[in-house]
Order: C-alpha cells, then sequence, then structure tokens
C-alpha cells in the first residue's frame, strides 16, 4: 500500500467516476456512480452531492487513509448560484449546453466579437440570464460557481474559488500577464457574484474540512486542488507534456487539442485556447466523426469493412461526412452541406473515403493551427471510439505525416488525478 495516492473525480453527463493513482501513475482503484432516475433538475445538484460522497465511501478504506489530493472536473459551463455564507444553493444547475439567447443578445452588446462568452450556452450567458430573470438576490452573498467548483466546495467548504479553465467562459482571462476578469464585464450588477479566487487547475486551494474527512474516512491534511473541465482532464490522462503533441477525441464528433507555447482565439474560426500552466490547449470541434459513421454502417459492418481496407492507399474519393448542413471546425459555415456522393458499389470503398475525410479534416484543422502560429504538430494520441480501430489510426498517420497512436489512458478522472498529484508533488510526470 502506497505511503500516499491521489483522487481523480469526473462528473461527466450520466453519471461519476473517481480514480485513485500513486505517485508512478499506478491505477490503484476505480469507483463509479450513477447520478439516479429522477432527471428532473431540481434533483441535479443533490445527486451530484449524493455521486461524491458516494464514490470516496466504495474506496478502500486502506487508500482512502493514504489521500493525499483531489481534483474534481466537471462538464465545462455547468454552474448555479449560491448563497456564499449559508452554502445554500439559490438556482438550480444550468447544464453545459443549456443556451440562453436572450442573454447571448445582452452580453453581445457589451462583449468584445467573437468572444467566447458570446455563445449562448457560456457561463457568462447564464449569468446574465439569470440577473435578466431576477434571480440574484439583492441582499446576501450571492455567487456564481461551477459544477467542479461547487464539488470542491463540499469538501474544503471554501467558497468563492475556481479554477481557470472553468472561469474561461465565464469571460476570465489567463493570460499570465492578466489573470483578471476584463474590465467590460465588471459591471455593478456583474462583479459581486464573480469568483473571486482563480486558481490554476491541480493549486492546492486547502484542506477537506475536518467533519468531512472524519465522515468520509479521509487523513487529516488531505488537500483538494484546483479543478477543470471534462476535456481538459480527459487530455491530460493521455500524459502530452511537449508543444506539438495533440489529442484527438473521435467519438460522436471529432475534437481536437494541441499543446502550444502560443495562445490561439479566433472566433471566426471555431478556434479557442485553454492555458496550462505555461502552455496553452488550443482546440477546436467539428461536426463530422462517428455519428456520421454509424449513420451509415453498424459496429459490426465497421468492423468487418475496415479489415477490407488497405490504409497504404487513397480511397479517391474526397467526402465531407456531416449527419446534417453546418460546420463549426475547421470551416465554420452554418449552412455547409454533407457531401457524401458519389457512394461507389462497394461499402468497403465508401467507408474508405468516408474514414480518409475526416482524416483530412483533422489534418486541415492542425494546418489552419500552424498557420496561425501554433506549435507545429508532431504526435497525435486519441480517444474515443475510434481509437480502436487500428487501420484508421495507420491511415490517420499517413494524412496527418506523423505518430498517431491511442491514447494510454482515455477517462477524464485519470486526467483529474495526474493534476490532483501534481499539486503535492509539483508536476505532471
Amino acid at each position: 500500500m502506497p505511503d500516499k495516492c491521489f483522487v481523480g473525480i469526473d462528473f461527466g453527463t450520466s453519471g461519476a467516476r473517481a480514480m485513485v493513482i500513486d505517485e508512478k501513475g499506478t491505477l490503484l482503484a476505480e469507483t463509479r456512480q450513477t447520478y439516479g432516475d429522477d432527471k428532473s433538475v431540481e434533483a441535479r445538484a443533490p445527486s451530484w452531492k449524493r455521486a461524491l460522497f458516494g464514490l470516496f465511501e466504495d474506496m478502500p478504506s486502506e487508500l482512502r487513509s493514504t489521500v493525499a489530493s483531489i481534483a474534481i472536473d466537471g462538464t465545462s459551463s455547468t454552474c448555479m448560484l449560491m448563497d456564499e455564507d449559508s452554502g445554500e444553493l439559490l438556482t438550480t444547475p444550468l447544464m453545459y449546453n443549456e443556451a440562453c439567447p436572450e442573454a447571448a443578445a445582452m452580453v453581445a452588446g457589451f462583449a468584445p466579437a467573437g468572444h467566447t462568452v458570446t455563445a449562448g450556452t457560456s457561463t457568462l450567458c447564464k449569468l446574465v440570464q439569470w440577473q435578466k430573470d431576477g434571480l440574484i438576490p439583492d441582499s446576501g452573498s450571492p455567487r456564481l460557481t461551477h459544477q467542479a467548483d461547487w464539488l470542491g466546495y463540499l469538501l474544503h467548504q471554501m467558497p468563492g474559488v475556481t479554477d481557470y479553465n472553468n472561469a474561461l467562459k465565464l469571460g476570465y482571462d489567463p493570460d499570465p500577464k492578466i489573470e483578471a476578469f476584463p474590465n467590460w464585464m465588471l459591471t455593478e450588477e456583474l462583479a459581486p457574484v464573480l469568483p473571486p479566487k482563480v486558481v490554476a487547475p491541480g493549486e492546492v486551494v486547502g484542506a477537506v474540512a475536518p467533519a468531512v474527512a472524519a465522515e468520509l474516512g479521509l487523513p487529516e491534511g488531505a488537500v483538494v486542488c484546483g479543478g477543470t473541465t471534462d476535456s481538459i482532464a480527459a487530455f491530460l490522462a493521455a500524459g502530452v507534456s511537449r508543444p506539438g503533441q495533440a489529442v484527438t477525441s473521435l467519438g460522436s464528433t471529432l475534437a481536437i487539442k494541441l499543446l502550444s507555447t502560443k495562445r490561439l482565439d479566433d472566433a471566426s474560426s471555431g478556434i479557442y485556447s485553454h492555458r496550462l500552466d505555461d502552455m496553452w490547449l488550443v482546440g477546436g470541434a467539428s461536426n463530422t466523426g462517428g455519428a456520421v459513421l454509424r449513420g451509415l454502417f453498424s459496429d459490426a459492418e465497421l468492423k468487418a469493412l475496415s479489415a477490407e481496407i488497405d490504409p497504404a492507399e487513397d480511397s479517391g474519393l474526397d467526402y465531407y461526412p456531416l449527419t446534417a448542413p453546418g460546420e463549426r471546425f475547421p470551416v465554420n459555415d452554418p449552412n455547409l452541406q454533407p457531401r457524401l456522393e458519389p457512394r461507389p458499389p462497394s461499402d468497403a470503398r465508401c467507408l474508405h473515403g468516408v474514414l480518409e475525410s475526416i482524416a483530412r479534416i483533422e489534418g486541415m484543422a492542425f494546418k489552419m493551427f500552424e498557420e496561425q502560429g501554433a506549435s507545429r504538430l508532431e504526435e497525435v494520441y486519441t480517444a474515443g471510439g475510434g481509437a480502436a480501430n487500428a487501420m484508421w489510426t495507420t491511415m490517420r498517420s499517413r494524412i496527418l505525416g506523423v505518430k498517431v497512436a491511442p491514447s494510454p489512458q482515455v477517462e477524464a478522472a485519470y486526467g483529474a488525478a495526474v493534476l490532483a498529484r501534481k499539486g503535492i508533488l509539483g508536476s505532471y510526470l
């Protein structure tokens, strides 16, 4: 049994997962919790709290007694209002994908054009919506809190703390020379509600409150570290550490993150950057991906047809695989039409063309990053269901011109555990 271990917790869309690692990154234990059958808005926060405590209760007691640090990730821009003095929630949570179009129009009136906060699903739009609806009380100490912030608060009991990854869509500028909310959003109405303390992901926030530690069987002195978003935690799980390394997630859609020494933010192209210490995660997400494949072939067909494809050969087909009109990255065109014609008589050749075209879109993305000054692509790790297709991995390596391999770890909870370890040891590795 190790002298100390580190806990990472991922709160995803359908459930929560905890992973416990040692100093070398060896996985020691894993626990999971669902959110229960009640899917009502009112049940969201209570189900998260039950899941959080349940994750610890399901861990072996001998591991719990050696926990040195904990870090939590949550879905980006999932947030709520809480009273800082009492800890009581003032609103039900709004989820990452819930848009506030009326608030977005208001935010567009004072935020810079194309800023990430102008998206209707941004945290700032949710906050402005609550203001518009009169849900921010004039008395007390209302405070915006992200999902990961609130879950951390349940452990350390220190309100008003967030991390700069979660705070990005609230408007926080993580540039090392700035590290502040911009003046254009520090209005009389909004400024008092913003989190007063923004830490780096993995930075120690404080010790687990004594009563909570006793309830969960955690040692005195176990600390909670700054969290992050689920997508960044998944990136960290891959173990990337050098500029030019990237993680492509081949799930229902195609999501890309590249570790770069230069920050890129280009809303017109769907490019945004998250800070990671002294580097940047340059990213974008395309509407192409696995959802298109599932609309054309069954899982069994994908496996069988992939075995018939030579990844070294070109299909001769030029598609732009989408399930519906509209693309966001690397082509930002809400009217872009899917292109899946001509369809050859051979299903294997059709699949060849689709997989090749998705890989070319991936290549377009990395080329766009480099043209705008990001670090040059050197290596790609793959997460998501597409990582299991070895033939596609070989094909993508040919098209991208770099080594492509499955991610050694794919779970966001593992990435959160890496953050927790960093809080104590000072390094991701």
